[in-house]
C-alpha cells in the first residue's frame, strides 16, 4: 500500500508552497484542486453532467465551467453547492485514488483543501498534515493574490472548517504564520518522518 499524507489547510494558508517543498524532496503530489480543474476544463469529463444539472449559462463558449459564476451561485445557494459537490466529489475521489495507486514515489502527498469537510478523505490517509496560520493572515494573503471581493473571501472562509477543527484532527502541523523561508526546515523534519513511516508500511514482498 502507498503511504499517503493528507495535506490540508484553509484558503491562503500556504498549502501549495508546502506541497512543492515535499515534491522537491521526492514525494509525489496528487492535487485534488488540479484534478477538479481538469474535470471542469474545456470538454472535461464533468462538463456534460454539469450542463445537465445547471444549464448552458454555467458553461463558457469554449466548453469549460464558468468558475466565477458557479462560485457565486454555489455560495449564494446552499442547495446548488450541495448538487455541485455531489456531482464533482465522486469523480475527484476516483481520479485521486487512481493517481495514488499509480505512484512509485516513497510516499504521496494528497492535497485536499476540504479534507476535513468532505466525506471520508481523512480515512484514506495515513497521516493528516495541516498547514496553519491565523485567519486574518489568510485574508491578507488571499487579498494580495486575487481580485476576490472581501465578502466573497469571508464566505469562502466561513464555508471551510474552522482553524480549531482542522487542528483537532491533525497528526502533524506546519506553522505558516511567518516568513516563507521558515517552511523548509519544518518540511525537512516531516519528510524524514514520513520516509521512515513509509518504509515501515511497505509490505514484506516489497522489502
Amino acid at each position: 500500500m502507498t503511504f499517503v499524507v493528507g495535506l490540508t489547510g484553509g484558503i491562503g494558508s500556504g498549502k501549495s508552497a508546502v506541497a512543492e517543498l515535499f515534491v522537491q524532496r521526492g514525494a509525489a503530489l496528487v492535487d485534488t484542486d488540479a484534478i477538479a480543474h481538469q474535470l471542469t476544463g474545456p470538454h472535461g469529463d464533468a462538463i456534460a453532467p454539469l450542463r445537465d444539472a445547471f444549464g448552458d449559462a454555467f458553461i463558457t463558449h469554449d466548453g469549460a465551467l464558468d468558475r466565477a459564476r458557479m462560485r457565486a451561485h454555489a455560495f449564494a445557494e446552499p442547495t446548488a453547492r450541495a448538487r455541485l459537490e455531489a456531482l464533482l466529489h465522486p469523480l475527484i475521489r476516483t481520479r485521486a485514488r487512481e493517481a495514488v495507486d499509480r505512484s512509485a514515489a516513497p510516499y504521496v502527498v494528497l492535497a485536499v483543501p476540504l479534507l476535513i469537510e468532505s466525506g471520508d478523505w481523512n480515512t484514506r490517509c495515513d497521516r493528516v498534515l495541516v498547514v496553519d496560520c491565523p485567519v486574518e493572515l489568510q485574508r491578507e494573503r488571499v487579498r494580495a493574490r486575487s481580485a476576490l471581493p472581501e465578502q466573497e473571501i469571508d464566505r469562502i472562509i466561513a464555508a471551510q472548517a474552522s482553524r480549531e477543527a482542522r487542528l483537532a484532527v491533525a497528526d502533524d502541523v506546519i506553522d505558516n504564520a511567518g516568513a516563507r523561508m521558515a517552511l523548509a526546515p519544518q518540511v525537512d523534519v516531516l519528510h524524514a518522518r514520513y520516509m521512515k513511516l513509509a518504509e515501515r508500511e511497505k509490505p514484506a514482498s516489497a522489502l
